[in-house]
């Protein structure tokens, strides 16, 4: 779906909500930030920092109680995700597979898209190295588009 799965790395907006986010490196991650791109999945806060990992620290003292984030229901989750696809990919329909070949190739620019493909076309994708990502699509209910 035109987004790197590569590295998983904790992030906190401003508002404290904690989420993964996914970067090829360190640096993507600034380029991102730079251009404004990365947001909380839960409030839309662009003051998004990188935590530390706690993997491997230890202490001398008792540990410190971590705040549990925020819940989501889960059809909160997906119209979250909706929302930032909506916001930050070119919608390409049908041609999905034409666009991702074309940027794959450098025939075009590289950026964000989302679509929909057949079967056959995303296992020619795969076969030719193009990577993509299967997002499920929550279909507006009528409030949402009622507003």
């Amino acid at each position: 779906m035109g987004f790197s799965t590569e590295h998983t790395k904790t992030r906190q907006c401003g508002n404290e909500h904690r989420f993964e986010g996914w970067f090829d490196d360190g640096e993507d991650f600034d380029r991102q930030m730079e251009q404004g791109l990365i947001q909380c999945p839960v409030c839309s806060d662009s003051r998004v920092i990188r935590l530390p990992s706690t993997f491997g620290i230890g202490s001398s003292s008792a540990p410190a109680q971590e705040q549990a984030p925020e819940a989501l229901s889960a059809e909160a989750l997906f119209k979250a995700v909706s929302q930032y696809l909506d916001k930050y990919f070119d919608n390409v329909g049908s041609n999905f597979a034409t666009e991702a070949l074309k940027i794959h190739y450098g025939v075009s620019e590289p950026r964000n898209i989302r679509g929909t493909s057949t079967r056959e076309e995303e296992k020619m994708l795969e076969k030719e190295g193009v990577s993509f990502s299967k997002v499920p699509v929550l279909v507006p209910s009528k409030d949402d588009t009622d507003a």
